[in-house]
């Protein structure tokens, strides 16, 4: 049997930045995960905003992290067809599995990686123990549950998921390229949906090495026959959703596959338990179009592992009164209610028809439009004053 303080199940995004930061602080950690090498999955593509950038810099890994992406720096926010900003951006464009590559890659002794699956778990006030495939036993003072959307582990422990929305919404990704020119001439773009109808809250536009990645957001059923258009004639079915979007783009092709992933909203019943905790997706997922869902992993991970645990393993035993702490923690807590709430808004304020979200949507599209002007007035000035100093030096 193998003994560790504390032992990570799945290598996603929470488990990863867990042991990675766990390692960093000396605490003796285990992650376990099928996959050596991380897969392809359509999940986050980019990080950024000040928020989630400054709860990312949290972990302690992010400086390092965002070397292994790509920084477009300016964002031009669209709609109608029309440009109405170019935003400063704090994007980082980023594939899902490079970013958990470049994660562990910060992974240090006397945390540990372990490529294998978790098949049984027994909990208790004191040690848990965890039974892998290959037939190893681990046991472990604390679990942490990190194992996204895989329910198995959680039913075999009585905790069990609540559906709050189902298919939420649905993302879909895929490579931009232009036609008839080697490069957009936007460093990275946000357009806004033209009508509610079409049910596209928006499609974002990013750089990621040398390609223009696209990710198109959705409120619709998994069964929808749109889903099949686009999937086999994305062109002509994007062009018509949002046909005024050329303009701006210019004429563009579809590269590659077409991923399609629908999200259902959950939160987990049942889980508090002594000696284990669940972060991230386990706990409970949130809607894609918002990009929340980096933020709550970034927080569940950056309190469990700064403040909680360290507390956790400074006495006795791993009771549910000692658990309660982080699920009870005011940011987790404020978190998960800022994510789930934003949820529901966006999608109201991108496809109600009453006349409270129309008027949401016409003051959105003012305060872009607003914004860019003064912004392209300031510019504009700040030229002027150049030009003149240049004007007056002999």
């Amino acid at each position: 049997m193998r003994y560790t303080d504390i032992a990570i199940i799945g290598g996603g995004l929470a488990g990863s930045t867990a042991a990675a930061m766990l390692g960093r602080a000396g605490v003796p950690s285990v992650l376990i995960d099928p996959h050596q090498v991380y897969p392809f999955d359509f999940r986050v593509e980019k990080l950024g905003g000040a928020v989630q950038l400054e709860r990312f810099a949290r972990t302690g890994l992010a400086e390092s992290v965002l070397r292994s992406s790509t920084s477009d720096g300016e964002n031009w926010i669209a709609r109608f067809g029309r440009l109405l900003d170019k935003a400063p951006s704090q994007q980082f464009g980023i594939m899902y599995d490079a970013l958990i590559s470049a994660i562990r890659s910060e992974i240090s002794g006397p945390a540990e990686f372990i490529c294998d699956k978790v098949v049984e778990v027994t909990t208790s006030a004191e040690r848990q123990t965890l039974v892998l495939a290959s037939g190893e036993t681990i046991s472990a003072r604390l679990v942490v549950l990190a194992n996204g959307l895989n329910v198995g582990l959680r039913r075999m422990l009585g905790i069990e998921r609540q559906i709050t929305s189902v298919c939420h919404s649905i993302s879909i990704g895929f490579d931009f390229v232009p036609v008839g020119r080697p490069a957009f001439p936007f460093p990275a773009m946000t357009y806004f949906s033209e009508r509610p109808s079409d049910r596209i809250p928006y499609i974002t536009l990013f750089p990621v090495g040398s390609r223009m990645r696209a990710n198109l957001f959705t409120y619709r059923q998994a069964d929808d026959p749109w889903l099949r258009a686009m999937r086999h004639n994305p062109v002509e079915t994007l062009n018509a959703a949002l046909p005024r979007l050329r303009r701006i783009t210019g004429d563009f092709d579809v590269a590659g596959d077409i991923k399609i992933r629908p999200a259902d909203l959950y939160v987990s019943t049942g889980y508090q338990q002594p000696g284990i905790v669940l972060v991230g997706d386990a706990f409970a997922t949130t809607c894609p179009v918002t990009g929340t869902g980096t933020d709550k992993v970034f927080t569940d991970v950056a309190q469990l592992c700064n403040v909680h645990i360290p507390a956790w393993l400074a006495t006795d035993g791993m009771g549910a009164e000692k658990i309660a702490a982080y699920y009870n923690d005011p940011l987790k807590i404020a978190c998960d209610a800022w994510s789930n709430a934003k949820a529901f808004n966006f999608r109201s304020v991108s496809i109600d028809s009453g006349a409270y979200w129309q008027a949401q949507r016409w003051a959105r599209f003012l305060v872009y439009f607003g914004e860019g002007r003064l912004r392209r007035l300031r510019s504009g000035r700040r030229q002027a004053a150049v030009t003149h100093a240049m004007a007056q030096t002999p």
